[in-house]
């Protein structure tokens, strides 16, 4: 007897395991972002969360202890599933399979290696903001290299596109239309936002034109290049999916859409700020709130469409709580923290700011307590899942001689 686990039959698709613990790192950050004051910089840093903590009430101090926590086993997590990925993909791409996949539809899920690279980056600054003290005074030296980090991720995962569309539009049936029945082609589209996210970050921060008109126009092209291949894989897959069904195991790509939708917001909400602050181009509130309301009401129909697909093909049943395993089944972690970290942004950006509801009323905590019940289930799936596909379970194969 020995003992294997499921994450050992490898897929770049488990790069999504990092993806996800990387977003639940920021939705962590969304305690400091929106319940520490930092004046004189667009996000809290180490000296304002002491000084909050040190001077604040006890339930202040809580929220900063818990998001401390959180931030610090998310990162670790995004970082070790980022490494053993990348040690296990450099294997893999030595195998038979790996070829096989390079001539299958499936070629696109190598983009989940861009994704999970643009997300630790992100992931990173969060915890240099929150852990290392006097981050802030050297943060514009820092700017250029995260542009070129960007950059480069950037390219890659044009590359990797490159090569697969170079493959499947210059020769006519190498595409397997009839196995197009999801929203699998859509991960390059999530790849180039995350990327396109992370290059905008130093055109809300910083107050060198030169820097953040360079993150504008670099985000603005990830970005629209990102829209433009959602698009059309969105609509060429929905016609496949009228005709052959949604295949089960890819069922939770439906849901896509809700992360793409918050990382593409909250790009657009870094580039108005980088517009107002440095080139004096001034947008309402209300705006903002309408902008975000549009955003969460096509995550609800998103998320609506994909649990009435999961429930019927029982996708529920067989992968999550079942015995059997998918590595697509990370996919779902992604909705629910992109929902969670959506919400805090329409909440505080949108209905606060337009004047809809009071900071820290009620209403305000209801809101809140909706985007942390999202928050804490994701952590709940993360745990479920990383105990399916990287907990040893016994196996009676014997090893090979």
């Amino acid at each position: 007897m020995q003992t294997s686990r499921p994450a050992d039959k490898y897929s770049p698709l488990y790069f999504l395991a990092s993806v996800g613990a990387g977003g639940l790192s920021v939705t962590f950050f969304m305690y400091l972002m929106f319940w520490v004051k930092h004046p004189g910089q667009p996000v809290p840093v180490f000296e304002d969360i002491m000084a909050a903590f040190t001077t604040g009430s006890m339930g202040i101090k809580i929220a900063i202890a818990v998001a401390w926590a959180g931030i610090a086993a998310m990162v670790f997590l995004n970082l070790k599933y980022l490494i053993w990925n990348l040690k296990s993909f450099s294997a893999f791409r030595k195998t038979e399979a790996y070829t096989a996949l390079k001539n299958s539809n499936a070629e696109t899920t190598i983009l989940a290696m861009p994704l999970a690279l643009a997300m630790s980056v992100n992931g990173m600054f969060v915890a240099g903001l929150v852990f290392v003290p006097g981050l802030w005074s050297i943060v514009e030296y820092l700017f250029p290299f995260a542009m070129a980090a960007f950059l480069a991720i950037g390219i890659l995962a044009l590359s990797y596109i490159g090569d697969f569309l170079g493959r499947v539009l210059s020769k006519g049936g190498v595409f397997d239309v009839t196995a197009h029945n999801s929203f699998a082609q859509m991960l390059p589209a999530f790849a180039l936002a995350m990327t396109a996210v992370g290059f905008a970050a130093p055109a809300a921060m910083s107050t060198n034109t030169i820097v953040v008109g360079v993150s504008l126009v670099g985000s603005t092209f990830f970005g629209t290049a990102s829209i433009v291949y959602a698009a059309l894989a969105l609509f060429t897959a929905f016609n496949s999916m009228l005709h052959h069904g949604t295949a089960k195991e890819a069922a939770p790509t439906l849901m896509i859409v809700i992360p793409l939708m918050t990382i593409l917001g909250i790009m657009f909400l870094r580039q108005d700020h980088g517009l107002h602050a440095t080139f004096d181009v001034h947008g309402s509130g209300a705006e903002t709130m309408m902008f975000l309301a549009r955003l969460i009401a096509i995550q609800v129909l998103f998320g609506l469409l994909g649990l009435v697909v999961l429930s019927r093909v029982g996708y529920w049943k067989s992968f999550v709580f079942g015995n059997e395993t998918s590595p697509g089944s990370y996919a779902l972690v992604c909705p629910g923290v992109a929902l969670s970290v959506l919400l805090h942004f329409f909440l505080n950006s949108g209905l606060v700011k337009a004047g809809v509801i009071d900071k820290f009323s009620v209403m305000y905590w209801v809101i809140s307590a909706i985007a942390i019940a999202f928050q804490m289930a994701m952590i709940a799936l993360v745990v479920r899942l990383n105990k399916q596909h990287f907990g040893r379970v016994l196996s009676s194969a014997v090893p090979a001689e």
